[in-house]
């Protein structure tokens, strides 16, 4: 019997892909931090080649209380080639975000913590729906260096006020913050969530796909050519640094 499309598939990593009226909902949910960990990227992936195929509006959301912590730093401990496979995959998953054809919608659903910003940063549409939600470019607070991929994730999106305060004082925002910084697009309450969800996505599903995806790329060329820059110097110094540790 084939699949119910509109019946959620889980992952290894507790990702779930559902798609309903040409809207696609992946959903992250690994009952803690979910963390941008090798296995998720790779199953987050997959999905949006699910989405890409099903040529569906994406909606990416994590679970109430926690959207995404960032990338796993166990993993730094563990193993420097997970670690630079992990950089490495999640580097490539801003590309492709921000350049997928078909529109994103991120729905912030609670904290979102550096890797879990910058996918906030690559979606097209952003909607904060956690009122007590704290959106951080946390790096220089931890003792890492923010890679030069996501300096300029956060150049294309954020206003220039909040640029330099976000990424180099690893200032909080709130989600009403948030929204003037330029993490997201719209601030709601989490029992708002499902009617403007409706209306947003169903908009964004009636434009014409072609013209939407072309002026897209256009508009963001400059962005993906730095991006594409950067990720080739982070990988270089990702290399490099990650040899002499192994």
């Amino acid at each position: 019997m084939p699949d119910d499309p509109a019946e959620p598939r889980r992952s290894s990593t507790a990702l779930t892909y559902a798609l309903e009226e040409g809207i696609a909902t992946i959903a992250i949910d690994d009952g803690k931090a979910n963390v941008m960990s090798v296995s998720t990227l790779r199953a987050l992936d997959a999905a949006l080649d699910r989405a890409a195929a099903d040529r569906a509006v994406v909606v990416l959301r994590g679970r109430p209380g926690m959207f995404s912590a960032g990338f796993d730093l166990a993993a730094f401990k563990r193993d420097p080639q997970e670690t630079l496979e992990m950089l490495q995959a999640g580097a490539a998953m801003a590309e492709r975000l921000l350049s997928f054809p078909h529109p994103v919608v991120a729905v912030c659903t609670g904290h979102a913590i550096a890797m879990g910003a910058f996918i906030l940063l690559c979606a097209d549409l952003r909607i904060g729906a956690w009122p007590e939600a704290k959106i951080q470019v946390n790096e220089v607070q931890i003792g890492l260096t923010v890679p030069d991929f996501a300096i300029e994730i956060c150049r294309q999106r954020l206003s220039p006020a909040h640029f330099n305060l976000a990424v180099v004082t690893a200032t909080p925002y709130t989600q009403h913050q948030a929204v003037a910084a330029g993490f997201l697009d719209e601030a709601i309450l989490a029992e708002q969530l499902a009617d403007l969800l409706k209306s947003r996505a169903d908009h964004l599903r009636k434009l014409h796909r072609e013209s939407f995806t072309a002026t897209k790329l256009r508009l963001r060329g400059p962005a993906l050519a730095s991006l594409r820059d950067a990720i080739r110097r982070d990988v270089e110094g990702w290399a490099e640094r990650f040899r002499k540790t192994a």
